[in-house]
Formats: C-alpha cells, structure tokens, sequence
C-alpha cells in the first residue's frame, strides 16, 4: 500500500515505521520484512539506482515482479532521453506497483540542488513515496517525503553516516559494501551489519549478491533487504550495450578494480584492457587540486562532469571499444543475460525455500 497526501497522518506514520502489512498474506510471508512493509512491495530485493544504466523498462521490470525498482534523474533524463515527468508516467504505464527515487543531494553546486528539489516535488506529484538518498544530509528531504506519509532510506559505508542519516531522520539505510560496484565501502557485509545493527533502523545490503545464495545469505545475516545493480545490467531491458552486459557474465571477483580515473575516488570498475591502458590512479595535477582546500571543488566538478559524459559514452557503445564499465564483485555469481523479473522471481524463491 503507497499512501497518497490525502489520507490520514496517523497512518501515515505508521506506514514509515513499517507496522503496516501490505496485506494479510503479506505479513505471514518469509519474505516480510520492515523494508518490504516501507515500499510496499512482496521481495525484499531493490534494483538499486544506477547511472547510467537505470533505464524505465528495466526499473519497472523489477517493479512489476514484485521487487522495487529505483530510477535515477539523471539517467532517465540525460542517457535515456527521457522529459522527467513523462519518463515517470512512462514507469507508470508499464507498471502499477511501487518505484523509488534515487536523490543525490550533495549541495556543491546550487544549480543542480534547485534542480533535485524540483525533481522530488514532481516525483511526489506523480505518486513516487520511496526515496533513496546519497551524499548529504538527507533533512530536507525526509521533511518533504514524510509529510505525504513516504518513506526516506539514505546510502552508508560506515556508521558516521548512518548517524548522520538517523538524525536527520531517514527511515532505514542502504549499507553499501566493499563489494559494491561505482563507489564502494571498505568494510564487509558482515562487518557493516554488526556496525550498524544497533541504530534501530531497517538495513539493506548493497554490494556482492549476484546468486540467490548470496541473497539468502545477506537476508540470513539480518538484512531487511538487497539491493542488487550489477546483476540487472545483464538483463534483457537493461539498455546497457551488449558488450558490457557480455563482461559481466565473463568475469570473476578477481576481475573488478579501482580506478580513481573516473571521480577521483576508487570506483569498481572491470578491469578491461581500456582500464589498463589509462591507469588506475587520478593524475598528479588532479591529485593536488583533490587536496586543495580551494581546489578540490573545482576538480570534483569537472570529473563529474567528465564522468557523465564518458559513462553514457561506454554505456551504450555497441563496439566496446570505451570499456569503462562499472561492475561490483557480484559478477562472481552472475552467468547469464536474463529477464529482470526472471531474476526476481528466482531470489525470492530461494528465500523462500528456506528452512
């Protein structure tokens, strides 16, 4: 059940805190957990918020199976063409059931923070009521997100952040570990759990499932939920070209490194012959300008602005010859280009078939 703005502020806060079942059925399920009463969704998996691979058909894909699939603004708009409101009304169509926001909220630059603000109003205006927030504090947004009875989860790599996300009052956390792909933690699944486990909040696991064993081992080790990014850009409605979907099922943990070239801080990567023709680490001159007080806004604008354009580039170049592609240790368990809601289906009955 997804509360609308018109219904009543006491179920409202209930509905946040979880202790509404979206049904009967639903809270007798071993798949129940707090999460899954958050989104209102059946399998507590999350096809997590990737630029630039977060395409409508693969976000609603995992919606429709009974997941929750999480869009991204800037890879609706910018890589796949997309006028904001329509690619929302777009997931709409294809299908009925929940969607998530991903808002990067970082407020370096004002222009893009305006632009955020915009962004979350009009996905509230079209019924989106889970948020996934990354890189700063979340306040604002949890303000406007639980007035209309939503719900705010915030990225974390360590407790620090997670403390940060708790008082400015988010509803759950998306541990994000060193498995990860783009920019991962330092710290294992089980280490950021055992971190994290006594802030009194909801966790999901992001980094290194791509195999139903690892799902159920994440939900077994105490997760409310997965979110997985790897494992769905190898799928059919992944529009992401179809040698990056190949290197994926190709590699191995062994595979994935950390390249400072993109951002200046280590992202996941898959080491291809690209990769190791360019070098793993940032330049000298964008390493000082990286420690410079002064200088280190300016050099992190212009590797996001580099990184966006050369990640689309990659994403959708059919002759691979850009191969900057991000990818966690997950491909370890991933053999095969498949149905997203295939993938669904699959992980929530392993979980199912738990003694």
């Amino acid at each position: 059940m997804i509360l609308t703005s018109g219904e009543d502020r006491a179920s409202a806060v209930r509905y946040r805190r979880g202790v509404e079942s979206t049904s009967t059925a639903g809270a007798q399920s071993p798949l129940a957990t707090p999460f899954t009463r958050h989104a209102g969704v059946e399998v507590p998996l999350i096809c997590g918020p990737m630029y630039p691979c977060s395409n409508p058909e693969l976000v609603a894909a995992v919606s429709e199976a009974g997941g929750l699939g999480v869009f991204q603004p800037i890879s609706l708009t910018y890589v796949h063409g997309h006028e904001y409101r329509a690619g929302l009304r777009l997931m709409r169509r294809l299908t009925s059931k929940p969607i998530g926001m991903n808002a990067l909220i970082e407020q370096s630059s004002k222009r893009y923070h305006a632009r955020m603000q915009e962004w979350i109003d009009i996905a509230l205006e079209e019924g989106v009521r889970f948020f996934i927030t990354s890189l700063g504090n979340p306040r604002w947004v949890v303000e406007k997100v639980h007035a209309v009875g939503g719900v705010v989860y915030h990225d974390v790599t360590e407790r620090k952040w997670a403390q940060k996300g708790r008082d400015g009052g988010v509803d759950g956390l998306i541990a994000v570990n060193n498995r990860a792909g783009g920019h991962a933690g330092a710290k294992s699944l089980e280490a950021l759990h055992a971190e994290l486990a006594d802030l009194g909040l909801p966790i999901v696991c992001a980094g290194g499932v791509g195999s139903e064993q690892r799902f159920v081992e994440a939900l077994d080790a105490g997760y409310a939920g997965v979110q997985m990014g790897t494992r769905f850009i190898a799928t059919d409605e992944c529009r992401a070209a179809e040698p990056y979907k190949r290197a994926i099922v190709e590699a191995d943990a062994d595979d994935i490194v950390l390249s400072e070239r993109l951002s200046g801080i280590p992202v996941s990567v898959i080491n291809t012959p690209y990769i190791q023709s360019v070098g793993l680490k940032a330049g000298p001159l964008a390493r000082w300008m990286l420690r410079g007080r002064r200088t280190k806004h300016w050099m992190r604008t212009i590797y996001a602005l580099k990184s966006i354009w050369q990640l689309k580039r990659a994403s959708l170049d059919e002759s691979g010859s850009k191969d900057f592609w991000q990818a966690g240790k997950s491909v370890a368990g991933i053999d095969a280009v498949e149905p997203a809601g295939e993938i669904v289906r699959r992980f929530a009955a392993a979980a199912r078939a738990r003694p």
